[in-house]
């Protein structure tokens, strides 16, 4: 079995948090892409989990060894599209806000909105 190495940067910003949702932006680099010049599914899986949890967050700024972090105990992801440029939008809203358990639907989009990637989130805080 030979050895690789794998090497890469995902970089996006979160645009805004309200009560309602979560906005980010990523645009699409040589280093989320994929052998076949698409978006890896996992960079988008994790770009729209970390939208997701800062809508849970409300906007607070995660720190290392945070008491309430809300853990993303389910992941569902349909991967709909893929692009090989451009700028892409994660916009995430709630399904269920509650205490302890939340659900937080995302969706990923291109500039001309089609959805590439859907996910539900379900988010357990710790208090």
């Amino acid at each position: 079995m030979s050895n690789h190495s794998f090497a890469g940067t995902i970089e996006f910003e979160i645009t805004g948090v309200n009560a309602r949702e979560a906005v980010g932006e990523m645009t699409v680099t040589d280093d989320v892409r994929n052998p076949f010049g698409t978006v890896h599914a996992g960079a988008l899986i994790w770009f729209a989990d970390v939208v997701a949890t800062n809508l849970v967050l409300g906007g607070e700024q995660p720190e290392e060894g945070m008491d309430s972090f809300p853990v993303a105990v389910t992941l569902n992801a349909q991967l709909l599209a893929n692009r090989q440029e451009g700028v892409l939008t994660a916009r995430a809203s709630w399904l269920r806000r509650g205490r302890r358990v939340s659900t937080v639907r995302t969706q990923v989009t291109d500039a001309g909105d089609a959805i590439l990637l859907d996910l539900t989130s379900t988010h357990v805080t710790a208090r």
